[in-house]
């Protein structure tokens, strides 16, 4: 449960990053977790800011590799930003956990996808994120 939340914080924080643009250290902060019990854990505390700094290095490899898996008539830019951010942050597992299974990444991606995305989100992501990790395999 500890690694759900830290993905949650991760994935909030590249949301807040990629609408306002604020650097890493404003995010780090977590402000809009208030006093939540996860920003006493340093373990998941430690692994949501690995999760925001990785996919933040990584982000024109990650966004390249999300348009690849895009159909046809899709772009990044079309991407609501929940979306994107759920995918960004379940990308880079994928490229660079290699510790964590990717179907453990993609069903955590769905899961909260299905808690802060619209209706379908979950089908979107879980598909890109199928096509992701069938390329990375090949």
């Amino acid at each position: 449960m500890a690694r759900r939340k830290s993905r949650i914080l991760a994935f909030q924080a590249l949301f807040s990053w990629d609408m306002g643009n604020k650097n890493l250290d404003d995010l780090f902060l977590f402000p809009w977790a208030g006093d939540s019990k996860i920003l006493s854990d340093q373990e998941s505390l430690t692994f949501a800011k690995l999760l925001i700094a990785g996919t933040v290095e990584h982000i024109q490899e990650i966004d390249k590799l999300i348009e690849k898996h895009l159909e046809n008539t899709w772009s990044i830019e079309r991407i609501n930003k929940v979306d994107l951010a759920i995918l960004r942050i379940s990308v880079y597992p994928l490229l660079y956990q290699k510790d964590i299974h990717p179907t453990i990444v993609i069903n955590e991606a769905v899961d909260i996808s299905k808690e802060f995305g619209s209706d379908d989100s979950y089908k979107f992501i879980n598909a890109v994120l199928d096509n992701v990790r069938k390329d990375l395999e090949a």
